[in-house]
Formats: C-alpha cells, structure tokens, sequence
C-alpha cells in the first residue's frame, strides 16, 4: 500500500537528516519526499500500517506530516 503524507521538511538536509531514522524504523520499506510539491509529500510504499511510527518518528525530530487520504 502506498501511504502519502503532508509534510514540513523542506530542504534535501532536512530529507539527510531524517533518511537514518526513517531506514531504521522502516526497513524494508520504499519512501521518497517530493519537496518540489507545495505539501513537501513524503510517500512510504509499505506492506503494513505505517501511519502511527511516521507521525511519531516526525514529532521526534520537530517536523509535522499529516496523512493524505
């Protein structure tokens, strides 16, 4: 399933800074940010719910995401 999320990162840093963690609390799992969208998407293709861990992991780091349905 492919989850879709509103963001708040904005810069490839920001993408470097989060890459680590995102691996490590979903590894196995397809994800890439499009930053040229104005809602900065963050698409996670994933065989299990991610919504919860991505929304947490977010908060962690100081960033938002809210899931797009």
């Amino acid at each position: 399933m492919i989850y879709v999320f509103k963001t708040t990162v904005n810069t490839e840093n920001e993408v470097e800074l989060l890459r680590p963690y995102i691996d490590k609390v979903l590894p196995s799992t397809k994800w890439n940010f499009d930053l040229e969208d104005c809602d900065k998407i963050l698409r996670i293709d994933s065989t299990k719910n991610v919504i919860d861990l991505v929304k947490i992991l977010f908060k962690i780091h100081d960033f938002e995401c809210e899931e797009l349905k």
